[in-house]
């Protein structure tokens, strides 16, 4: 059995509406720069995984539907599914199946074609990643709703303002006008974002991550495999938690925090051997999940980046800037460069490749002195936690 696992290869889509393609050929655009950078063929991946939620996509049956369109081999393939977090999941389904010995070469594919389906329907198919007949049904809580009453509870508890939020999405969005492969590729200011019309209190539009087209992916490999191949552009999965929040948000002990991410993001740590008193010391940077403004602050907290109640002063300072503590986001993160639910954790995955490898674009390349990114990927408000440690050296 392998000790190790390496993504040893990458591939992204340009994220956006993408009415140019089909779902087989949306998945391709990813797929074949992910064989290419890894120098393998279809012919030698040994298991197939594509973390695909379902929202507004017309197919069912993703992994034939792709296996027949790019011509991978009838090994065996699996669709995982996890909310928003569906593609980190994905990652370490492939990731377990080569820690078992049962795959040397996993091919991960993360997609969504949310815009085929009108808003109305995708808002309503998100909202079942709640507790839907509860809250959804009865109150007619959608996702903007369900995280307001996370960002609300964090301003009445350690004094955030509306402001605080709109830095995020001004970092979030000087980023992404960076990286061509994002949704939104022009910078805002904070008034721009405190102009926007309301979604729900506090969360304004620019606030609010987009509903998006786009596909990632990644071949794993074993490091018997690594070795055989000769493959010297790789990183390591040095650690993966996980963590399963509570379905029903009036049973949950605080709206300041989510405990399932805060579990995985200990896993990860132990298994990367990175303490947890600060673990900005042994990471470059980071992507976080901010399919809003409030929840980027909390992961900084969640994940050790700072105290409880200081992850607004953060953004206020700037330290999660290029240059700052911590570079968060540098990419656009899901505000800017787009949230397709399939894909946004095998993205996470395609820019700690590109980012440790130094291959990222001119503006947005983060200082590599430590060798370790870290991506957060959260499904619900914390019903799915994925925190994945990435490496340029094995443990």
């Amino acid at each position: 059995m392998s000790e190790n696992v390496a993504v040893v290869g990458v591939g992204h889509s340009k994220f956006g509406t993408r009415k140019d393609v089909n779902m087989a050929e949306l998945a391709w655009e990813s797929i074949k720069p992910a064989l290419e950078t890894s120098g393998i063929e279809q012919k030698d991946i040994d298991f197939f995984v594509v973390g695909y939620a379902g929202l507004g996509g017309s197919e069912a049956a993703m992994p034939s539907v792709i296996a027949e369109y790019a011509e991978l081999s009838p090994k065996g393939s699996m669709r995982v599914e996890a909310a928003c977090a569906t593609g980190n999941a994905a990652i370490r389904v492939g990731y377990t199946a080569i820690k078992a010995g049962i795959a040397d070469l996993v091919l991960v594919v993360g997609i969504e074609k949310m815009q085929e389906s009108p808003n109305p329907t995708v808002i309503e198919l998100i909202g079942r990643f709640g507790s839907y007949f509860w809250e959804f049904e009865n109150f007619g809580l959608t996702f903007p709703g369900y995280y307001a009453l996370h960002g609300t509870a964090y301003m009445m508890k350690y004094g955030a303002t509306e402001e605080d939020f709109a830095r995020v999405a001004v970092k979030n969005h000087y980023y992404g006008a960076k990286n061509p492969y994002a949704q939104f590729q022009k910078e805002i200011t904070i008034e721009t974002v405190l102009k926007s019309p309301y979604i729900a209190w506090p969360f304004k539009l620019f606030d609010c991550s987009p509903i998006t087209d786009g596909s990632a992916a990644v071949v794993l490999a074993s490091e018997e495999k690594v070795k055989e191949l000769g493959i010297d552009e790789r990183i390591w999965i040095l650690g993966q938690g996980t963590g399963t929040g509570t379905a029903n948000l009036s049973k949950r002990e605080s709206f300041t925090s989510l405990a399932s991410a805060r579990y995985a993001a200990e896993i990860a740590y132990k298994m990367a051997k990175i303490d947890m008193d600060d673990p900005t010391k042994y990471l470059d940077g980071a992507n976080v999940h901010d399919c809003f403004t409030a929840p980027e602050i909390i992961a900084y907290e969640d994940l050790r980046f700072c105290k409880p109640g200081e992850g607004y002063k953060m953004i206020r300072e700037e330290q999660t800037y290029i240059g700052g503590k911590i570079p968060v986001n540098v990419d656009g993160g899901l505000k800017a460069k787009g949230h397709p639910i399939g894909a946004t954790g095998v993205s996470q995955a395609v820019e700690a490749y590109k980012q440790l490898l130094q291959k990222a674009e001119p503006g947005r390349q983060a200082d590599i002195k430590k060798g370790r990114w870290l991506a957060h990927n959260i499904g619900g408000t914390g019903h799915f936690a994925y925190v994945t440690i990435y490496g340029l050296e094995k443990r």
